[in-house]
């Protein structure tokens, strides 16, 4: 059982120092579904958002990114204290079976805790180089090219009850606690179409739909704990394997209400639930050594209920409202987003955003445009952000968010991005 007692000291030493998030990208962290024309990347968060992009015949385009990256951790606080505590029940000498198997109901408890709590998760996108590029024609419909590239990856741990054997001169623990790996990366490419449909009052409706084609690679691979020859498959490179795609298509409809001063917002993502397949676990047929042992481990595993091994993913539709009182020119504004319902990532992680920010885009190069907010996930791990950026010189964009909750001392979450674009 070193090997368990060795796995939890690693999250808890090693990940303490790191620091987490899972956000949208570019000042979207900040914005949430708001579309502001002052930032390109904000007409991602809604299909109608690309008519408010750019005049009347003419065209607009991204240049570099943004890049994205978070890191999230669990709930480890205490976690060494758990640790230390589990390693000399584990350890310590017993005189008999009833002991043990009362020291073990206390270990098989507190694993069982751990499960949720000991995990990392990383996240990452990257817009292609000039994504997205926009053209409104002359009878106001705006059409809209954009492609992306990202991933997320889980490694937590799979806690299966330690029992006892009795050797004759010795009591052995056994367990099939393992380490698992869940990752998936994405290659998206969308086409979107917008179009003012109509001027009552003083205010403009404008419609939008988009098409987003995904190639999804998604995979699990578990690495048990008590098998010393485990092999190194659970390494970063395994995040960006891509030896199985599944491919669909997603279909995201908006709308948005802009008046002089105010906007209101609201999106359905994957209003068609596309569904994407993991790549399977349990055919053992060819293996040896330890990825044998690891096969056969995650069928007993997958018999209690611990993991699938044919796991599917899919995307379910998900509605996000917005709305801001701002400046004419949208260079000063309030906003906030909110998801109406909550969905799970390709993980299973569950997430529901609800967002508030204001924010300044200055028309000078020689003053930074300024946006701060604050972020919450309704679902899932319920964490909050305190979120911020930057854009210098019209162009240059950087965003943060850091995690509110901590875990001894050191918060759970944060993110970055860092792009590059055009002047509106």
């Amino acid at each position: 059982m070193r090997y368990l007692v060795l796995f939890l000291i690693v999250i808890s030493a090693n990940v303490a120092a790191s620091v987490p998030v899972y956000v949208p990208i570019g000042s979207n962290t900040s914005l949430g579904g708001y579309a502001n024309r002052q930032s390109l990347e904000t007409s991602l968060s809604n299909p109608a958002a690309s008519y408010l992009m750019t005049p009347i015949n003419d065209f607009r385009v991204g240049f570099l990114g943004p890049l994205d990256f978070g890191l999230e951790i669990g709930d480890i606080k205490g976690i060494e204290d758990k640790v230390g505590d589990l390693g000399d029940k584990l350890e310590a000498d017993y005189s008999s079976e009833a002991e043990i198997n009362a020291a073990l109901a206390e270990v098989n408890a507190s694993l069982a805790l751990l499960e949720g709590d000991a995990y990392l998760k990383v996240y990452g996108s990257l817009q292609a180089p000039f994504a997205p590029i926009i053209y409104k024609t002359h009878n106001r419909g705006a059409f809209s090219i954009d492609a992306s590239a990202s991933f997320v990856a889980r490694l937590g741990l799979l806690a299966d009850d330690i029992s006892v054997v009795n050797t004759g001169s010795d009591f052995n623990f056994e367990s099939n606690s393992s380490v698992i790996i869940k990752r998936a990366t994405d290659y998206r490419f969308g086409v979107g179409y917008s179009q003012l449909v109509g001027r009552p009052v003083s205010g403009a409706l404008i419609v939008g739909g988009k098409v987003n084609l995904h190639r999804m690679a998604l995979g699990q691979k578990i690495s048990v704990l008590s098998d010393g020859d485990s092999d190194d498959s659970l390494s970063m490179s395994y995040i960006f394997d891509r030896d199985y795609v599944d491919s669909g298509i997603g279909i995201d409809l908006g709308a948005i209400w802009a008046a002089p001063n105010y906007q209101l917002g609201a999106t359905v993502a994957n209003i068609n639930e596309p569904e994407f397949k993991f790549k399977k676990l349990g055919n053992c047929t060819g293996l040896s050594g330890s990825e044998l042992n690891a096969c056969n481990v995650a069928i007993d595993l997958a018999n209690k209920d611990k993991l699938t091994l044919n796991e599917t993913y899919k995307k379910k539709a998900q509605l996000t409202v917005d709305a801001a009182i701002m400046s004419v020119n949208q260079n000063w504004s309030l906003a906030g987003s909110f998801d109406v319902n909550s969905i799970a990532g390709p993980l299973g992680d569950k997430y529901q955003w609800s967002t508030v920010s204001i924010s300044h885009f200055s028309d000078n190069i020689f003053f930074p445009g300024i946006r701060v907010g604050y972020r919450k996930n309704h679902a899932g791990s319920q964490l909050s952000y305190l979120t911020g950026g930057l854009t210098l010189s019209r162009r240059f964009n950087l965003d943060l968010a850091y995690g509110l909750e901590s875990a001894d001392s050191t918060p759970r979450s944060i993110s970055f991005s860092l792009g590059y674009a055009f002047a509106f």
